[in-house]
Formats: C-alpha cells, structure tokens, sequence
C-alpha cells in the first residue's frame, strides 16, 4: 500500500528535533563564555536530536499500522488508500492543535549553522557548499546502506520481502505476517523521523503542514527510482532534486514552478517509462 501519512510522520520528527534543541538551547553549560548545550557537546546534542525524532517517529508509524491499517488489511484496495490519506489529514490537524500553526525556527549547533560551508568556484562564481546539505547527504547515504543491508542479508528482510510477495505463502512457511508488516512500518517510521530532524537542521522551519510536500515527492522519488527498488528511490530523489533546482533556471520560469516540473516529471515518467529509472522490483507471478 501506498502511505500518504509517510509525510506527518516526518513531521512528528522533524517537530521532535526542535523540541529537542530548544531544550537543550535553555541548557547553559558555562557563563564565561555563555555555552549552551548544543554548543558545548554539539554531536552528542545532535545525536540526541536524531534518537528521539526517530523514536517518535517510529512509535506513530508502528501505532498508524496497528489502529488504522491493520482493521484494513483485507479490504478492497482503495479502502486503505482512502485510510491513509484521513491518517494523514488527522496527523496534520493533531499537530496543528498540539503545537499551533505557528512556524519554529530550528536553533542549529554552531558546527551546523545553516547559511555556513565551503566556498567553491563554479565557472568564476563562488557557490556554499552548507554544512547541512553535505550532513544530510552523507547521513542519508549511510541510512540508505544501513536500509539496503537489513532488507537483503538479514531474516526479519527475508520476512519481510517474502511477505511482499506473498502473505499467504509467507504465513504458511511460518512467518509472522502482522510482526513483520507492525517492524516495517517501525522501520519506515524511523527513517522518517530521521528525515524530519534533517529537514529541521538544514531548512530551518517546522510546522504542522511540513511533512504534505516532501511526502508526496517521496513517493514521485519512488516511482521515478522503480517501486520496491531502494537504490532506485534514492536515485530518483537525487535526480527530482537536481531537476528542481536547475529546471526553473534552465527553463527561465520563476522559481516557485518548480513544484510544477516535478509533478509534470512525475506524469511524463508514468507515460513514458511507469517501472521507473531502475527498474520496478515485482513478484515473478505479478509479472
């Protein structure tokens, strides 16, 4: 199924690593000069910030598959669909009551000011290379292997692909098909909560309607990559990435049309190539 509430997911991490920081920006470790937490032990602050966006991320993805998606399961398939995108409307206006429509602005560690980095010349212009796009990049390098080495290579991956596949054939070869989609949504959860604290740490701004775009060109970046093909999802949020921050220049459009050249992306690709760049990993019998 398709989880359009993958997005305020995000959005409760991302929340969560702004809490994280505020509290450890009241923190005061020295006076002379004046250190706040987050200054004076900045790894640790930021590691922090990542174990609990990714806790409570993960808890609300494991809690949506229980309450909202399990009752489902076995409903026609636009029923979940429609499920997904009510948990995704009810996440919004929860945060919205919870934490109010204000926007937050993330107070970063100084090593991860956001406006900072390398200077670099392209074509005798001086371009920043920020601190927090090489972070975010790196970080969501490791997770993707991180990702990639549990799918393939360990039992609760083989579960869970088998269980792709095939629930009643995986249940029948002794798998257990609720655990193993509850660990998945675990999983999905965590990753998206850590999404969320890099989102905060390199764009600054948080608020209850964060998670709605970047969930939606998620799973654009999915399809362009090939469904079920996770080096393919990454591949295909790199390239949307680079086609909307050179596109509108490219085109000579306003900036704020990039969203526009993403989703006409997106159709162009389901007309032209639907299994996408990498290719779409299926079942021999879907085939």
């Amino acid at each position: 199924m398709i989880n359009f509430a993958h997005g305020e997911v995000m959005m409760l991490g991302a929340y969560s690593g702004f809490f994280v920081f505020e509290a450890f920006k009241a923190i005061k470790v020295s006076t002379e000069p004046v250190l706040t937490f987050s200054n004076a032990y900045p790894v640790l602050a930021v590691l922090i910030a990542f174990l609990v966006g990714m806790t409570v991320s993960a808890l609300a993805g494991y809690s949506l598959e229980r309450i909202a998606y399990r009752p489902l399961r076995k409903a026609p398939r636009l029923v979940p669909l429609i499920g997904a995108i009510g948990a995704s409307i009810f996440l919004q206006n929860a945060a919205q009551l919870l934490f109010s429509p204000q926007l937050r602005d993330v107070t970063n560690p100084e090593i991860l000011a956001r406006g900072t980095g390398w200077s670099i010349m392209v074509n005798g212009s001086k371009v920043i290379l920020p601190y927090t796009g090489v972070f975010t990049f790196v970080l969501s390098l490791i997770l993707l292997a991180g990702l990639y080495l549990v799918v393939q290579k360990t039992r609760l991956g083989r579960s869970m692909r088998a269980v792709a596949l095939d629930k009643k054939t995986a249940s029948l070869m002794g798998i257990d098909v609720d655990k193993t989609i509850s660990l998945t949504f675990l999983i999905s959860g965590a990753l998206a909560g850590a999404a969320g604290v890099m989102w905060g740490i390199h764009n600054g701004l948080v608020y209850y309607f964060v998670g709605f775009i970047p969930g939606i060109k998620a799973f654009t970046a999915a399809v362009l990559g090939g469904i079920g093909n996770l080096p393919g999802a990454m591949l295909g949020g790199l390239f949307l990435g680079l086609i909307e921050s050179l596109g509108p220049a490219a085109l000579g459009i306003d900036f704020q049309l990039k969203d526009v050249i993403a989703f006409a992306l997106l159709i162009i690709v389901l007309i032209f190539r639907p299994s996408g760049l990498l290719g779409e990993r299926l079942a021999e019998e879907k085939l």
